[in-house]
């Protein structure tokens, strides 16, 4: 078929070839898409947190636009939820199958731990969370020079942290039966939220 102005003639065969192969930032690739929105994420989100993480910043990394972004993620709490599935469904998809053979107990354990360590969980923990890692250790250090935190070991203080906070969602399911309540409704993690920041201020400020 023929462009007007004089321009050349485009072929169906060009046109056909042009639809198979949609640009990334389509809907019509939506894998490549999906994926290249969830590793921008990740590093967004591991740089600044859910809170101050930008979802235009992770549609420009990852090359897509940010209409499409919403497309497949409704908001950035649903993006956030993706990104904590797709950095730790590699690690079971890993050891899980090695958790559940029938390998005795001495073998399956250094099968587990050789697989753990071929995640790419240490890549991600070396390139996104150890920065982090060391900017709070910093903050620690310096509250501690201060006089305003008690002389904590960062080793010690942040893993129990983030246990504190990981082990609520974790056991939910099981609290849920317990005790008959939601553990994750919004009212329950509002007052999650204060109990948390009140028993680490108890634990840290002098």
């Amino acid at each position: 078929m023929r462009q007007s102005g004089g321009s050349r003639r485009v072929s169906f065969r060009e046109v056909n070839r042009a639809s198979a192969n949609p640009r990334l930032g389509t809907r019509g690739r939506p894998e490549e898409s999906r994926a290249a929105i969830l590793r921008a994420a990740v590093g967004e989100f591991a740089e600044h947190g859910i809170a101050g993480a930008r979802t235009d910043a992770i549609a420009r990394a990852a090359h897509v636009n940010k209409a499409l972004l919403y497309y497949y993620f409704k908001d950035k709490d649903a993006l956030y939820e993706a990104v904590l599935d797709f950095v730790f469904s590699g690690l079971r998809d890993r050891v899980m199958p090695v958790l559940d053979s029938d390998l005795p107990p001495r073998e399956k354990m250094l099968k587990y731990l050789g697989a753990k360590a071929r995640t790419p969980m240490e890549r991600i923990a070396r390139e996104h969370f150890l920065p982090i890692f060391e900017k709070v250790t910093g903050v620690l250090r310096e509250g501690i020079q201060r006089g305003e935190f008690r002389p904590v070991n960062p080793l010690d203080f942040l893993p129990s942290v983030v246990g504190m906070i990981i082990f609520y969602f974790s056991s939910a399911p099981l609290m849920k039966m317990v005790v008959k309540i939601d553990p994750l409704s919004p009212e329950r993690i509002r007052e999650r939220r204060v109990f948390v920041l009140e028993f680490i201020s108890a634990a840290l400020f002098t």
